[in-house]
Parts: C-alpha cells; sequence; structure tokens
C-alpha cells in the first residue's frame, strides 16, 4: 500500500495561491493577517489534512513545546497522579506531554534522559529512579538552558528547581502519632537511604522516638530495597518472629503497609489493638483495606501542576540555567482504622 504523502505549508500555497509565509503566519494566528484570511487557509489546510511539523518548528527555533517526564513507574498511584498534575497544567498552555519510565533501573533512566534530549523538549520533569546516585546524565539540559524540575525524588547535589515534600517533618509526626496511639516498640519500613525520600522519612523517624523518651531498637529497622509488597510482607513474617515483636510500624509507602496489614491479620494479630499501622502516600488501596490504613497525604497533582509552571516560567522568562528553587508543600496525616487506638 503506497503511503500517503504530507501535505505541506508548499502544497497549501500552491492550492490557494499564497506565498508560504503568509500561509505559515495564518496557521499560527499571526494579527498581521486579517481574519477572513486566516479562517480561509485554515479551513482548507484541514480539509487538506495538514498537520504541523512540530520537530521542524522546534529545530528552527530550539525551542520546543513538548515537556518530558522521567518517572520511576507508571502504575505507581502517587506517580499516575503526578502525571496528571503535569498534563493538566500543560493542556491550559498548549504544551505536549511525554512519558518515559525507568522501571527504577538507573541504566534505563540514562537512556531515556538521552531520548528526552535528542527529541529537543523545551523542559523536563523528573522522579529519580531508586538506583540513580549519579547524576550527570542530566547536564545536557542544563548546559542548554533546557529547564529541569526535580520531584518527589530529588538529587542532593544537582543545580536546578525542585518540588517536594518535607518528608523529615511528615516522618516525625507519623511516628508521633503512633506514639500517641500507645506504641512503645515502633518499628519501621525505611526504603533505600541513598533517596532523598527515605533517608529524610526515617531521620524523622529516629527523632521522633529519641524525643519522646523511646530507646532506638535496631531489631525493628527494616530497610527494605523497593518498598513493595512482597518485601513488605516478609519484613512483617520478621518481625512477627521476634521474641518482643512491634505494636506499631511506620511504613514509607503505603503498598508495604497494606501487605503488612494482611500478614498480620493472617496471624491473627488484631489490629490496631496489638499493632497499629500507618503508611506514606494516601493512595486508593489505603481506603479500601480491611481495617482501613492510616497514611500521610502526598499531593501529587499539586507537585505536578506546579513542575510544569516552573518550566513555562523559566521558558517564558528566558531564564539561565543557574537557577535552583525548592517549593516545599504541606502534608498532613490521615487518621483511620490501622492505628486509631484513642480518640483524637
Amino acid at each position: 500500500m503506497k503511503k500517503k504523502k504530507e501535505v505541506t505549508i508548499y502544497d497549501l500555497a500552491k492550492e490557494l495561491n499564497f506565498s508560504p509565509s503568509t500561509i505559515s503566519r495564518a496557521l499560527n494566528n499571526h494579527k498581521s493577517i486579517g481574519k477572513k484570511t486566516t479562517k480561509e487557509i485554515q479551513k482548507v489546510a484541514a480539509k487538506m489534512g495538514y498537520r504541523p511539523n512540530s520537530i521542524a518548528a522546534s529545530l528552527r527555533s530550539n525551542k520546543s513545546k513538548t515537556i518530558g517526564i522521567m518517572i520511576s513507574r507508571i502504575n505507581r498511584p502517587f506517580v499516575s497522579s503526578l502525571i496528571s498534575g503535569v498534563e493538566d497544567a500543560a493542556r491550559k498552555a498548549d504544551h505536549n506531554v511525554i512519558i518515559s519510565q525507568s522501571n527504577d533501573k538507573y541504566e534505563n533512566e540514562v537512556k531515556n534522559a538521552k531520548a528526552m534530549y535528542d527529541s529537543r523538549i523545551g523542559g523536563l520533569i523528573v522522579s529519580l529512579a531508586m538506583e540513580t546516585n549519579n547524576t550527570d546524565h542530566f547536564q545536557q539540559f542544563a548546559d542548554n538552558n533546557i529547564p529541569i524540575v526535580f520531584v518527589d525524588r530529588v538529587p542532593r547535589d544537582f543545580n536546578s528547581y525542585r518540588v517536594i515534600i518535607d518528608n523529615y517533618a511528615a516522618g516525625y509526626r507519623a511516628t508521633k502519632h503512633l506514639i500517641d496511639q500507645g506504641c512503645k516498640r515502633i518499628a519501621h519500613f525505611a526504603g533505600a537511604q541513598h533517596v532523598n525520600v527515605y533517608n529524610l522519612r526515617k531521620k524523622g523517624y529516629l527523632d521522633a522516638l529519641l524525643e519522646n523518651g523511646i530507646e532506638v531498637d535496631e531489631n525493628l529497622l527494616v530497610d527494605l530495597e523497593t518498598m513493595s509488597f512482597e518485601e513488605g510482607r516478609e519484613a512483617m513474617k520478621m518481625l512477627l518472629e521476634l521474641d518482643f515483636p512491634p505494636d506499631g510500624i511506620f511504613s514509607s509507602n503505603d503498598t508495604a503497609a497494606v501487605s503488612a496489614i494482611l500478614c498480620a491479620k493472617e496471624r491473627g494479630v488484631r489490629i490496631p489493638e496489638e499493632l497499629a499501622i500507618i503508611g506514606f502516600n494516601d493512595d486508593p488501596i489505603s481506603s479500601i483495606v480491611e481495617p482501613s490504613l492510616s497514611t500521610v497525604s502526598h499531593p501529587a497533582m499539586k507537585m505536578g501542576e506546579i513542575s510544569t509552571q516552573r518550566i513555562l516560567e523559566h521558558s517564558e522568562d528566558n531564564l539561565g540555567s543557574s537557577i535552583s528553587e525548592i517549593t516545599m508543600l504541606d502534608t498532613e496525616i490521615i487518621v483511620r482504622n490501622s492505628s486509631r487506638r484513642r480518640k483524637i
């Protein structure tokens, strides 16, 4: 089957007997072209099946109306909400969005960064892969004044925009909530400690214990590589086999917390009477599991909207590559049945 030829500005110029420059201006609603002429040209362009060549336009201007998003796993509720926030804000500004996922692999992230750069995106929004320690692959964007916004999982040493929450304060308050509910032996499911969000949540947990006179028990600190459902289940099994098992758990995500609830129930542990549990993110599953999971809210959609706004503001103001700005959003403790022992 013969491939249909793309309709170009020159085809439209020949059909309408206008110059290519007039056609181009009319298609872009330039004020120098009369409304009647613009309407006529756009009507014929639609009828002939003309499609604007955004790649060619970006080559001419060295700018693109496309924002790239690099995330870990698209099937995570937090990530899907983040993407929704980016897309909503981008659509309002007449920008397109392209998405790539690393599956938390550093090597995939490096390849995705190159593909994004080669696509001449106008800005990049990134939540780092779990494996990422080195961020050299983002330097090509900074060197060419392509704005980068790191969101949630951010690097420690890369000069850029950042949109985050106060993970330390959230970890402290989640742990303090369990203490206020009468818990004395509180375990913590901690993610990879080179990742900022998990490191800070753990620090908040530790300080909450110490400042409330509770000694830190290393047996109750469980580092999980990916914070997966399976890892949460295995961690729960291990904790229940201790001579003195925990009476509370603060998990750095909801996934591992939900698996802990299910595993504990299978072992006949009463929640929250014998074991109070709180997670992090407020994923949809947290309100479905029985008992419903107490958690920490994570304003993913708002983070996506603000990240996009930073990209657009940077592009409009032609700012340099040395911008370093941190936007920190609030979180809140959502108390549900998995930790509610006392009236609050």
